[in-house]
């Protein structure tokens, strides 16, 4: 099953108290001193901050900014290609700056009317329950690193271009939003890890990569799909499955490739009633109930 930690470079903070980004030998940026300096200088940054202070800005280099132009301008035309309706129309009404990285305090401003919604910054993992737990109070833990410039349409790792262009996007749509509202409500009445983990999972294969059909077409509303250069392009080739909140609690899959198995809805009202009513009225019995009564399959 989903392991977040695989999903980002973990970040230390040393006796000396110097905070270090440590990145896989096969990221990008691994052999470019700059980059690594940068990506510590960036953590520390988040890791001292503290609800309720200012959100610390981020002086963005040209080669970080150029990164954002080419990415925004590609993955703005595979938008209105492959995404639903809904994340069109929503991203519309957010208004995204095409030409600069958006600080998280400017994507708070412009998200907070449509949703409420704003953002706070990560180092990078934050721990489920208080990544989950705080959408209720419609907050969204966001990185702030930009990846590296070698590789614009690739990231092994969320950065901002996937916390902005996919989540915020997605966040601008109040149905969306009120359904990440009620998985932050989910986190409060959870007590065991495992049940934690599944609801993670459904969210994993739901507004991370969620798919639904629409006007005769397979399109895409998960925050992953919408963020990626190259996966939106091919979720259509998935096995795509309908929504069974049991497999997508349960099933197994590798973060680092394309996804193979996707769960597609009918629409946005059965997103809603199915993973929308499990986030609802999930309880730690409701999670121990399905893994009993129906085993696990990949």
């Amino acid at each position: 099953m989903f392991t977040e930690a695989q999903l980002y470079s973990p970040v230390t903070t040393g006796v000396d108290g110097n905070v270090t980004v440590h990145l896989s030998d096969q990221h990008p940026g691994v052999h470019d001193p700059d980059y690594r300096a940068r990506r510590n200088a960036i953590a520390a940054l988040a890791l001292d901050y503290r609800p309720g202070a200012p959100v610390p800005h981020i002086d963005y280099t040209d080669e970080e900014q150029q990164v954002w132009r080419i990415v925004s301008a590609e993955l703005a035309r595979k938008r209105e290609r492959y995404a639903c309706t809904e994340v069109i129309e929503a991203a519309d009404r957010l208004g995204l700056p095409t030409d600069h990285v958006p600080q998280l305090d400017e994507v708070s401003t412009k998200l907070v009317p449509l949703t409420g919604f704003r953002y706070v910054p990560a180092a990078g993992l934050v721990p489920l329950r208080e990544f989950f737990g705080s959408f209720a109070d419609r907050t969204f833990h966001s990185t702030q690193y930009i990846r590296h410039h070698s590789a614009p349409l690739y990231t092994p790792e969320p950065d901002a271009i996937h916390e902005i262009l996919g989540h915020a996007n997605q966040l601008a749509s109040p149905r969306f939003a009120a359904v990440y509202e009620l998985v932050g409500a989910a986190v409060a009445r959870l007590e065991t890890e495992r049940a934690l983990k599944f609801l993670a999972d459904v969210f994993w294969f739901s507004m991370e990569f969620g798919v639904l059909r629409e006007h005769g077409e397979v399109r895409c509303y998960g925050a992953g799909l919408l963020s990626s250069y190259g996966e939106i392009e091919e979720f259509r080739h998935a096995d795509l499955r309908p929504l069974d909140i049991h497999a997508m609690g349960t099933v197994d899959y590798d973060i680092t490739h394309y996804q193979p198995v996707l769960y597609c809805a009918e629409s946005l009202s059965e997103i809603e009633d199915v993973v929308g009513g499990f986030f609802e009225t999930v309880t730690d019995e409701t999670v121990a109930r399905l893994v009993r009564v129906r085993p696990l399959r990949s």
